[in-house]
């Protein structure tokens, strides 16, 4: 009974602090629409930079693209008089991507379709089929679900634009790594637009394949002649692939960082009218105040 009573007077007794304004809480509400909207107007100045130099990247990669197809177009014209006769059914699988993110889904495109050519029931290949990656971000993508046939990866490859000196260091090193395949497959991301892209797959033969086909047949030649070729044309896909898909890139991060911008546009009206309302209900109020303590004199 004691102890009711005793808290019942602590409840009547005013606070020593004294009692909080009545619009203490709109002015809390009010400082933290501000910071917010301070905020989301210096992320809007960074995604406008990051565009900017997105737009003078891309142009500069498209001019590459344009010049690296021309070497896609050499091995197309090899393997369209040398066909394989036998489909290959341990496949390598090349996957191009890249090291940097904030573009989009351009690096979980190539990852798909490098699932679906490992699924496919139509054009069936070795469920171990190795797989070796040019980029951190698909690689983290593969690891998830294909970690037992990552044979190798790279990175640090075409950060600015890539030439034709990374594409033949990686080509070595793929020769070099000794790992057991009947053709290769580069999965990568093929330009449509500067707003489009779409996966799409390389065919390279192997140097096995080269020797059997009917074309290297019909001539006598050395065994250096057919392994140098399939290194050389190798890279020459590789190199085409990596501009190809440096330029879906930056043309990815342009539109990424566009359409935040504008998000963050409809951000920066949305606070700025919630704010706009606050500060006019708290003055409102303060009005209202005055006017009763006027008026009760």
């Amino acid at each position: 009974m004691l102890a009711r009573r005793s808290l019942a007077r602590i409840a009547t007794q005013p606070s020593p602090l004294g009692a909080a304004p009545k619009n203490a809480r709109n002015m809390a509400t009010l400082r933290e629409i501000e910071l917010r909207l301070k905020s989301v107007k210096n992320i809007e100045k960074i995604t406008k930079s990051m565009k900017m130099i997105a737009s003078t990247k891309l142009a500069k990669a498209q001019r590459a693209m344009q010049s690296g197809k021309q070497y896609g177009l050499a091995n197309s014209e090899i393997y369209q008089h040398t066909p394989s006769e036998t489909p290959a059914k341990r496949k390598l699988f090349i996957v191009v991507s890249s090291d940097k993110g904030l573009c989009g889904g351009i690096h979980s495109s190539v990852s798909k379709a490098t699932r679906r050519a490992i699924a496919d029931t139509e054009k069936p290949v070795d469920a171990d089929s190795p797989i070796m990656v040019i980029g951190d971000k698909s690689k983290m993508q593969l690891s998830r679900v294909l970690s037992k046939n990552l044979a190798m990866s790279f990175n640090q490859i075409g950060r600015d634009i890539p030439n034709f000196a990374d594409a033949a260091g990686v080509a070595d090193l793929i020769v070099k790594s000794n790992v057991k395949y009947d053709g290769i497959s580069i999965v990568y991301n093929k330009f449509v637009s500067a707003v489009s892209y779409e996966p799409d797959v390389i065919e390279v033969a192997g140097e096995n394949a080269l020797k059997e086909s009917a074309g290297f047949r019909a001539y006598e030649m050395e065994d250096d002649v057919t392994k140098d070729l399939a290194e050389f044309s190798l890279a020459n896909a590789i190199y085409a692939a990596l501009v190809e898909a440096h330029a879906c890139e930056q043309s990815a991060r342009r539109n990424a960082m566009d359409n935040a911008s504008k998000n963050a546009k409809d951000m920066i009206d949305r606070l700025t009218m919630q704010y706009n309302r606050g500060r006019q209900a708290a003055i409102t109020n303060e009005l209202v105040d005055i006017i009763t303590g006027a008026s009760a004199l």
